[in-house]
């Protein structure tokens, strides 16, 4: 079993797990800045480009992420919405899945756990996977209650991990090497249907 965090477009490495494992979503976990919680990694013309969801008192110790809100006084939703399509326009997936993720960047979302469920039953009816199910208390590395081991990808810094990709032709091949383990989002746009065959393929 793996334990994720409740992750903003999360990563091939984060996808990859849920593509190949048991995992569960630790919704009780204390919000980590700088993380995956928040922020996700998309790849422009000019390299790779972090997007970051504000959010309200994000340097209050130990709050717990499913009480954490969106900010929304600054027009961030705009900014990575402008990003994505500039980004990924002439990809080859953009036009057939652009229009069911934009409804995301014009909507508003109380909290953040919300926003980043919402956008994973997306991810999840598109990869043809089951969202995971949501934990009911803050889950303690180690093992779970069945004496299973517990594989954690919450923390802020993984360490140790043996992921490796599988490379796949990104939109600005032609000018840069390959930039491994960015969002979801940039594999769906370039390989579409393939993209799930990818994860399985992904070593662990």
């Amino acid at each position: 079993m793996t334990i994720l965090p409740a992750a903003y477009l999360p990563s091939i490495e984060y996808c990859a797990h849920w593509a190949q494992e048991r995992c569960v979503i630790d919704a009780h976990e204390h919000f980590v800045k700088r993380s995956e919680r928040n922020r996700t990694r998309i790849l422009t013309a000019n390299g790779p480009l972090d997007l970051t969801v504000q959010v309200v008192r994000a340097n209050r110790p130990r709050t717990p992420l499913c009480d954490l809100r969106i900010d929304y006084s600054k027009r961030w939703q705009h900014q990575h919405w402008t990003a994505l399509v500039s980004a990924y326009k002439a990809s080859p997936y953009f036009d057939h899945y652009a229009p069911r993720f934009e409804p995301f960047y014009t909507q508003r979302y109380e909290f953040l756990l919300d926003y980043n469920l919402g956008l994973m039953t997306l991810l999840a009816d598109i990869l043809g996977l089951s969202v995971p199910p949501l934990s009911d208390r803050y889950l303690a590395a180690g093992t779970f209650d069945d004496g299973s081991p517990a594989v954690d990808l919450r923390p802020k810094k993984k360490q140790g991990t043996n992921f490796t990709p599988v490379p796949y032709i990104q939109v600005f091949a032609d000018r840069m090497p390959f930039a491994a383990n960015l969002s979801i989002v940039d594999l769906l746009f370039c390989e579409g249907p393939r993209s799930r065959g990818i994860l399985r393929q992904c070593r662990l």
